[in-house]
């Protein structure tokens, strides 16, 4: 039995599913940005699995096609910086508040 797209896509949309799930029922930053990781995981099994269905074969150099593969390594490096940047505001967040729940968050003035 061969893994084909449905398979990717299947996958792709239980993480996705999972990523929302999280976002919407937790109140801690923390569950919330773990979702939006999810979807972004999701996101880039996508990139890969039509990027193998799109580019059977080769360039015309004779190197393999891996445009979905280049777009996920970007995926991966924008979710390193967010994660970076958000665990950043949410230290200086529990800093202030001594708490991490999104409620709280009213409570902030710009």
């Amino acid at each position: 039995m061969m893994i084909g797209l449905a398979h990717f896509v299947i996958l792709s949309a239980i993480l996705a599913a999972a990523g929302i799930a999280v976002m919407l029922t937790r109140r801690n930053a923390l569950g919330i940005l773990i979702g939006v990781e999810l979807l972004l995981n999701a996101g880039g099994i996508n990139f890969v699995a039509f990027n193998r269905l799109a580019h059977v074969g080769t360039a015309p150099d004779g190197a393999p096609l891996m445009d979905g593969v280049v777009f996920t390594f970007f995926i991966i490096v924008l979710a390193a910086a967010e994660a970076a940047v958000a665990l950043a505001i949410f230290l200086n967040y529990y800093n202030t508040f001594r708490s991490i729940d999104v409620d709280r968050a009213s409570e902030l003035k710009g």
